[in-house]
């Protein structure tokens, strides 16, 4: 018999949303169980990264408003965006910030005492509420501290959830492993919040911790979810060489310039409204433009690059604005901001793609939402602007928080637990992988998957490239890489490496079809062969079902309330 554990609640995740929604759900019912289970400890969830800000409009004394917020928003999608969904986000996020001061987040504060903002690409006014350049991390910790309130929240640190059990209209529970004994568990469970971010680990070049790995969604489109425009990657202009870390778009906000070989900040060509602070997807291909037209610098590893200059900004302000910039820039690349130029070229920074949720974070299947950067409900469409998501894990957070719980107190049927469908993904996971054989290198493949994204689906992407990327994709998945050489039971790291790889193949080819299937140039897809949007016929969200043989391509209406897309001009 497999050992089985029972909450109320579940959430899969302890980022920004996963926290979220854990405290929502605590205060508003303190006799229900919830469970936080994550493959990492708490404060290592990759929202500790997030840099630069968190948007929310908070001045409109002085000239900002909660429509234009929206609307910056929606345009900055290239008009994808779900504009119901964009409201709620936009209305939502001032009472939040005030929210978070509360329980104790050291906001950055201007000389009269309020809270400061800075201003961040696509914003018609500064509003990314920031903590000097280390936001996600003081989000972290206050959410981490206001959790401690709550006797009804536990934490299951290093437990690795590999799939949902249902009965194919409703949630039942999870399986997954803890890792510090390697047991296989069933947790059963009434309600499911799944907050496990981004997997933007399916390329090599990229802003996200090892773990950004896409467990939690491909856990979904197993159970029969679709996963929603997973074509649509942000690109972040200004990723460090050589290894990636994110340099924030507050470093542009502060005043940073982008220059080429030749001196000149070339975002006057491109976007001379807001230079350096256009939407992202403008300025990554603005940057790939300038190095494919030969105006670019080498990097010493022989990749392409850009400069950013802050030098001017002076010392006392990079130490006190970009203090975490400017350590990570000496110790990753040699280079004090300071007193040199960085070398930066876009990078793998976010999935505006998840989980098909609805405006509420609802999934498909009854008792399931989802929130943060796993889950798409469509905010950001094919864009995301800078400082929306950390907002958009923050009001999901609470709205799923609360609305699981409402679930629950209904009561939900107690129908005779499914063994037979736990047997059936221990077998999977264990016969299929861990006991599996093969003489492919995991690791090896791995390599190959997150090279293979790099090359055929960067910033700039053409029809050749993607299929050839998808046929690659298909040839390392019938490889024979299932096997795991360590066969310890504790702490196997080797097991979980290769089932994180199993579930990046299945995603991979979820992106590539998606974007071989979208012939139009739209927000962070842009393809030389289709280089014009086609509102006429691709002005609709992708959905990708899950099928053993290849993956079910169906479309999805955008909401449209008051804006009508035009052409984007910045």
């Amino acid at each position: 018999m497999v050992d089985s554990i029972e909450f109320d609640l579940i959430i899969c995740g302890s980022g920004l949303a996963g926290l979220r929604a854990a405290i929502e759900a605590a205060r508003k019912n303190s006799k229900i169980k919830i469970g936080i289970v994550s493959k990492l400890q708490v404060m290592r969830s990759h929202s500790v990264s997030a840099e630069g800000g968190t948007a929310a409009v908070l001045f409109e004394d002085e000239g900002d408003t909660i429509e234009s917020h929206i609307y910056d928003t929606v345009k900055g999608s290239d008009f994808l965006a779900d504009q119901d969904v964009a409201e709620r986000l936009c209305n939502e996020m001032p009472k939040q910030v005030y929210q978070l001061d509360h329980w104790g987040m050291p906001w950055s504060r201007r000389k009269d005492g309020r809270i400061d903002q800075r201003a961040f690409g696509g914003y018609s006014f500064p509003r990314a509420t920031y903590a000097s350049d280390k936001v996600g991390f003081f989000e972290m910790q206050t959410l981490y501290d206001t959790c401690q309130k709550y006797e009804n929240i536990e934490y299951l640190n290093e437990w690795f959830a590999t799939s949902i059990i249902h009965d194919g209209k409703r949630f039942m529970g999870i399986t997954a492993i803890e890792l510090s004994s390697g047991t296989f568990y069933a947790i059963k469970g009434k309600a499911l919040i799944i907050a496990t971010g981004g997997a933007g680990r399916l390329y090599s070049f990229s802003t996200y911790a090892l773990s950004s790995t896409p467990d939690g969604l491909d856990m979904a489109f197993r159970a029969g979810m679709a996963l929603k425009d997973m074509e649509f990657v942000q690109f972040h202009p200004t990723g460090i060489l050589p290894s990636g870390i994110l340099i924030t778009e507050g470093a542009r906000g502060e005043g940073g310039y982008l220059l080429n070989n030749r001196g000149e900040r070339f975002m006057k060509n491109y976007a001379a409204g807001k230079m350096e602070l256009a939407p992202r997807d403008i300025v990554s291909r603005s940057i790939m433009t300038e190095i494919n037209e030969g105006r670019g610098f080498k990097h010493e590893t022989g990749v392409d690059c850009m400069k950013l200059d802050l030098r001017h900004l002076g010392d006392e302000k990079i130490k006190e604005k970009l203090g975490g910039i400017r350590e990570i820039s000496i110790k990753f690349s040699g280079v004090d901001p300071a007193e040199e130029i960085m070398d930066i070229r876009p990078v793998c920074h976010y999935m505006m793609g998840g989980i098909h949720t609805d405006i509420d974070g609802a999934t498909e299947l009854q008792g399931v939402w989802a929130a943060g950067e796993a889950a798409c409900n469509s905010t950001h469409g094919s864009n995301r602007l800078g400082a929306n998501s950390t907002s958009e894990c923050i009001v999901w957070g609470k709205i799923t928080g609360e609305l699981a719980v409402d679930y629950i107190e209904k009561g939900v049927p107690q129908d005779p637990w499914p063994h037979h469908l736990v047997a059936a993904e221990e077998k999977r996971i264990y016969d299929g992988i861990f006991r599996g054989n093969g003489d492919a290198n995991p690791y090896e493949i791995r390599q190959e998957l997150t090279d293979t994204m790099n090359e055929k689906a960067y910033v700039f992407r053409n029809e050749a490239d993607l299929v050839d990327g998808l046929k690659k994709i298909r040839q390392l998945k019938e490889q024979t890489w299932k096997h795991v050489d360590d066969k310890a039971k504790e702490y196997n790291t080797n097991f979980t490496n290769v089932m994180e790889l199993d579930s990046m193949l299945r995603t991979a080819e979820v992106v590539l079809i998606g974007a071989i299937n979208r012939k139009e140039s739209r927000g962070a897809h842009a393809r030389t062969d289709y280089a014009k949007r086609d509102d006429a016929n691709f002005l609709h969200h992708t959905l990708a079902y899950y099928d053993p043989k290849e993956p079910i391509m169906k479309t999805h209406p955008v909401t449209i309330t008051k804006y009508q897309p035009v052409e984007r001009k910045y």
